[in-house]
Protein backbone atom coordinates (compact mmCIF):
# COMPACT_ATOMS: atom_id res chain seq x y z
CA UNK A 1 0.00 0.00 0.00
CA UNK A 2 1.12 3.38 -1.18
CA UNK A 3 1.26 6.55 0.94
CA UNK A 4 -1.27 8.08 -1.21
CA UNK A 5 -3.94 4.70 -1.30
CA UNK A 6 -3.77 5.21 2.41
CA UNK A 7 -3.70 8.68 2.75
CA UNK A 8 -7.10 8.28 -0.02
CA UNK A 9 -8.45 5.77 2.36
CA UNK A 10 -8.11 7.69 5.46
CA UNK A 11 -9.46 10.86 3.97
CA UNK A 12 -12.76 8.07 3.15
CA UNK A 13 -12.93 7.41 6.69
CA UNK A 14 -12.86 10.81 8.11
CA UNK A 15 -15.37 12.16 5.44
CA UNK A 16 -17.69 8.58 6.57
CA UNK A 17 -17.48 9.67 10.95
CA UNK A 18 -18.45 13.38 9.65
CA UNK A 19 -20.83 11.89 7.93
CA UNK A 20 -22.43 9.59 10.81
CA UNK A 21 -21.61 12.44 13.37
CA UNK A 22 -23.98 14.67 11.25
CA UNK A 23 -26.57 11.95 11.27
CA UNK A 24 -26.62 11.40 15.17
CA UNK A 25 -26.78 15.23 15.98
CA UNK A 26 -30.11 15.43 13.71
CA UNK A 27 -32.23 12.27 15.84
CA UNK A 28 -34.40 13.91 18.08
CA UNK A 29 -34.22 17.73 16.50
CA UNK A 30 -36.88 18.31 13.70
CA UNK A 31 -34.72 17.77 10.41
CA UNK A 32 -34.93 19.98 7.46
CA UNK A 33 -36.52 18.47 4.60
CA UNK A 34 -35.85 19.46 0.98
CA UNK A 35 -37.50 18.41 -2.66
CA UNK A 36 -34.55 15.75 -3.57
CA UNK A 37 -34.73 13.27 -6.63
CA UNK A 38 -35.18 9.90 -4.46
CA UNK A 39 -33.86 8.17 -7.34
CA UNK A 40 -30.65 9.76 -6.78
CA UNK A 41 -30.34 9.49 -3.20
CA UNK A 42 -30.99 5.24 -4.26
CA UNK A 43 -28.24 5.04 -6.48
CA UNK A 44 -25.78 7.21 -4.72
CA UNK A 45 -26.84 5.08 -1.06
CA UNK A 46 -26.59 1.57 -3.33
CA UNK A 47 -22.76 3.04 -4.98
CA UNK A 48 -21.76 3.23 -1.26
CA UNK A 49 -23.20 0.35 -0.11
CA UNK A 50 -21.39 -1.78 -2.85
CA UNK A 51 -18.03 -0.88 -2.11
CA UNK A 52 -18.40 -2.36 1.54
CA UNK A 53 -20.56 -5.55 0.66
CA UNK A 54 -19.30 -9.17 -0.61
CA UNK A 55 -19.07 -9.88 -4.15
CA UNK A 56 -21.49 -12.52 -3.92
CA UNK A 57 -24.52 -9.57 -3.56
CA UNK A 58 -26.02 -8.18 -6.49
CA UNK A 59 -27.88 -4.87 -6.53
CA UNK A 60 -30.32 -3.88 -8.90
CA UNK A 61 -31.79 -1.04 -8.84
CA UNK A 62 -35.73 0.02 -10.66
CA UNK A 63 -36.37 3.72 -10.84
CA UNK A 64 -37.93 6.12 -13.05
CA UNK A 65 -36.64 7.56 -15.96
CA UNK A 66 -36.95 11.01 -14.45
CA UNK A 67 -36.58 12.43 -11.74
CA UNK A 68 -38.72 11.64 -9.19
CA UNK A 69 -39.11 14.55 -6.31
CA UNK A 70 -39.63 14.16 -3.10
CA UNK A 71 -39.01 16.06 0.22
CA UNK A 72 -36.06 14.46 1.81
CA UNK A 73 -33.57 15.09 4.53
CA UNK A 74 -30.63 13.22 2.07
CA UNK A 75 -28.42 12.09 5.09
CA UNK A 76 -30.71 10.81 7.11
CA UNK A 77 -32.54 8.98 4.17
CA UNK A 78 -29.45 7.51 2.61
CA UNK A 79 -29.15 6.11 6.73
CA UNK A 80 -32.38 4.24 6.25
CA UNK A 81 -31.74 2.81 2.64
CA UNK A 82 -28.06 1.47 4.09
CA UNK A 83 -29.57 -0.05 7.25
CA UNK A 84 -32.45 -2.11 5.51
CA UNK A 85 -29.87 -3.12 2.83
CA UNK A 86 -27.21 -3.88 5.59
CA UNK A 87 -30.09 -6.13 7.18
CA UNK A 88 -31.18 -7.92 3.64
CA UNK A 89 -26.91 -8.99 3.52
CA UNK A 90 -27.16 -10.60 7.00
CA UNK A 91 -30.28 -12.36 5.89
CA UNK A 92 -28.59 -13.82 2.54
CA UNK A 93 -26.62 -16.69 3.18
CA UNK A 94 -24.04 -17.36 0.63
CA UNK A 95 -24.99 -15.51 -3.24
CA UNK A 96 -27.96 -13.06 -3.34
CA UNK A 97 -29.45 -10.04 -4.99
CA UNK A 98 -31.34 -6.79 -3.06
CA UNK A 99 -33.56 -5.68 -5.71
CA UNK A 100 -34.51 -1.92 -5.12
CA UNK A 101 -37.91 -0.47 -6.88
CA UNK A 102 -39.27 3.03 -6.67
CA UNK A 103 -42.77 3.20 -7.84
CA UNK A 104 -44.37 7.16 -8.75
CA UNK A 105 -47.44 6.70 -7.07
CA UNK A 106 -48.30 10.45 -8.29
CA UNK A 107 -49.18 11.64 -4.16
CA UNK A 108 -46.58 8.47 -2.94
CA UNK A 109 -43.72 7.06 -3.47
CA UNK A 110 -43.14 3.60 -2.93
CA UNK A 111 -39.71 2.30 -2.16
CA UNK A 112 -39.54 -1.91 -2.16
CA UNK A 113 -36.29 -3.20 -1.36
CA UNK A 114 -36.65 -7.15 -1.49
CA UNK A 115 -33.79 -9.53 -0.83
CA UNK A 116 -33.70 -13.66 -1.58
CA UNK A 117 -32.51 -14.03 2.16
CA UNK A 118 -33.86 -16.03 4.79
CA UNK A 119 -37.01 -14.28 5.25
CA UNK A 120 -38.96 -13.33 8.64
CA UNK A 121 -41.45 -15.04 10.61
CA UNK A 122 -44.83 -13.47 10.26
CA UNK A 123 -45.09 -13.23 13.91
CA UNK A 124 -41.77 -10.76 13.83
CA UNK A 125 -43.31 -8.51 10.98
CA UNK A 126 -43.64 -5.44 13.81
CA UNK A 127 -41.41 -6.23 15.97
CA UNK A 128 -38.18 -6.31 14.33
CA UNK A 129 -38.83 -2.70 13.95
CA UNK A 130 -38.53 -2.13 17.83
CA UNK A 131 -35.30 -0.93 19.24
CA UNK A 132 -32.99 -3.99 21.12
CA UNK A 133 -34.59 -6.74 18.45
CA UNK A 134 -31.36 -8.54 16.56
CA UNK A 135 -30.64 -11.68 15.17
CA UNK A 136 -26.95 -10.81 14.71
CA UNK A 137 -24.03 -11.65 18.10
CA UNK A 138 -23.02 -8.24 17.86
CA UNK A 139 -25.16 -4.94 17.70
CA UNK A 140 -27.48 -3.14 19.87
CA UNK A 141 -30.71 -3.82 17.35
CA UNK A 142 -31.28 0.35 16.89
CA UNK A 143 -30.97 0.18 12.62
CA UNK A 144 -34.51 -0.70 12.37
CA UNK A 145 -35.58 1.43 15.11
CA UNK A 146 -34.26 4.36 13.87
CA UNK A 147 -35.16 3.84 10.48
CA UNK A 148 -38.63 3.72 11.30
CA UNK A 149 -38.22 6.58 13.08
CA UNK A 150 -36.55 8.34 10.37
CA UNK A 151 -39.46 7.08 7.97
CA UNK A 152 -42.25 7.59 9.70
CA UNK A 153 -41.69 10.83 12.28
CA UNK A 154 -38.89 12.81 10.37
CA UNK A 155 -40.55 12.16 6.81
CA UNK A 156 -44.30 11.39 7.52
CA UNK A 157 -44.16 8.23 5.72
CA UNK A 158 -44.47 4.18 6.56
CA UNK A 159 -41.61 1.54 6.48
CA UNK A 160 -42.94 -2.56 7.00
CA UNK A 161 -42.65 -5.73 6.19
CA UNK A 162 -44.53 -5.97 2.68
CA UNK A 163 -44.09 -9.62 2.64
CA UNK A 164 -41.61 -12.12 3.87
CA UNK A 165 -41.24 -15.73 3.35
CA UNK A 166 -39.22 -17.86 5.04
CA UNK A 167 -35.58 -19.26 2.78
CA UNK A 168 -37.34 -17.07 0.11
CA UNK A 169 -36.65 -13.13 1.50
CA UNK A 170 -38.25 -10.43 2.36
CA UNK A 171 -39.54 -6.66 1.16
CA UNK A 172 -39.24 -3.98 3.23
CA UNK A 173 -41.71 -1.16 1.73
CA UNK A 174 -40.89 2.50 2.46
CA UNK A 175 -44.18 4.58 1.41
CA UNK A 176 -43.00 8.16 1.08
CA UNK A 177 -45.12 11.87 0.42
CA UNK A 178 -44.41 13.56 -2.60
CA UNK A 179 -45.51 16.65 -0.74
CA UNK A 180 -44.60 17.82 2.43
CA UNK A 181 -46.76 17.53 5.37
Amino acid sequence: TTDIQLISELDKDVTRLEKITERFSKIGSKPKLVPEDVNSVIESAVDYLKTRSSKNITFKIDTSDSPLIVPLNVSLFEWVLENICKNSMDAIDGNGTIHISVIDNEKFVFIDITDNGKGIPRSRYKTIFKPGFTTKERGWGLGLSLSKRIVEEYHGGKIFVASSEISKGTTIRITLNTTEK
